[in-house]
């Protein structure tokens, strides 16, 4: 033999035992197969003995009763159907109240949780509220210090050290939420900031229309400590018309307070010219008696 054969025959029989590897594999799967199929025919086959032993046995049992036997049997076996029944319904409507029941605590366990969060937030809000109106009512009674302190830095003479102490002040004031009302003249009177001390009569102006402010208003966070006092305009009242009479009267003293005026107009201005005559004739006057 050559040695060039030898490897081939190998391969050769590498691949016959492939071939008759896959084929035993393939046999086996086929027994495996017949092997589940007569288990499950074999399972039929017992399950339905089984039926038909059950029902023998049934029919032997009722060979031994007798009719009334089997007639009292089906009652009594009614009567314990209809009890367990009973029961059956006692216990679901036993068990219906219990769900009812625990429905109300809920709802109850509910409410009563509900109430305690308002209660709560009602407590903090009023103790909120509470802070709020003390800090207020104690930053009142600095409102004066305020005004002063507003009095004096207006001046130009005041000195540096009361502007300081001022500033440190508002900076104090500005630290619990106090600032000044923004109010200046020719704003909009508005009832929710100012408060009007007087009015005066203005033709030039709307009316309600801030003219001077009188005392600044104070405000601690959205709310108002202390309102602008100011001076508002109003519209004048209109002047109510003249009687004929009157109104005759009236135009008999205009003309003769407008021909009075003329008269004066025309003396005065014949008193100038005599004065400009007399000042022409005054130098000549003194050149004569110079010349003499």
């Amino acid at each position: 033999m050559n040695k060039e054969d030898i490897p081939e025959n190998k391969e050769d029989h590498k691949q016959n035992l492939q071939i008759n590897n896959s084929k035993s594999t393939k046999k086996e799967e086929k027994v495996d197969i017949g092997q589940k199929s007569r288990e499950k025919e074999e399972k039929q086959l017992s399950e339905e003995e089984k039926e038909i032993q059950r029902k023998k046995q049934l029919m032997e049992e009722l060979k031994e009763y007798s009719k009334e036997d089997l007639i009292n049997k089906i009652l009594y076996l009614q009567k314990e159907v209809s009890q367990e029944a009973k029961n059956f319904k006692e216990l679901s409507d036993k068990v219906k109240e219990k769900e009812e029941a625990i429905q109300n605590w809920k709802d109850k366990y509910m409410r009563l949780q509900a109430e305690f969060e308002n209660s709560q937030k009602r407590w903090e809000k009023s103790r909120q509220t509470l802070r709020s109106q003390t800090i207020a009512n104690v930053l009142k009674s600095f409102l004066p210090l305020y005004d002063s302190f507003k009095k004096a830095v207006s001046d130009e003479k005041t000195d540096d050290s009361i502007r300081q102490f001022y500033s440190q002040f508002m900076s104090i004031l500005k630290f619990f939420g106090v600032e000044p009302l923004k109010t200046e003249e020719n704003d909009k009177f508005d009832y929710n900031y100012h408060e009007a001390l007087s009015t005066i009569e203005k033709e030039d102006i709307p009316p309600n229309t801030i003219i001077d402010v009188i005392q600044d208003g104070i405000k601690i966070n959205n709310d108002v400590l202390r309102y602008a006092k100011v001076i508002t305009s109003r519209k004048p009242a209109p002047k109510p018309k003249p009687k004929p009479k009157e109104k005759k009267e009236l135009e008999t003293s205009t003309y003769e307070k407008e021909s009075k005026k003329t008269e004066e107009d025309e003396e005065k201005t014949s008193k100038d010219r005599i004065n400009e005559e007399k000042e022409k004739i005054s130098p000549k006057k003194k050149e004569d008696k110079k010349d003499s």
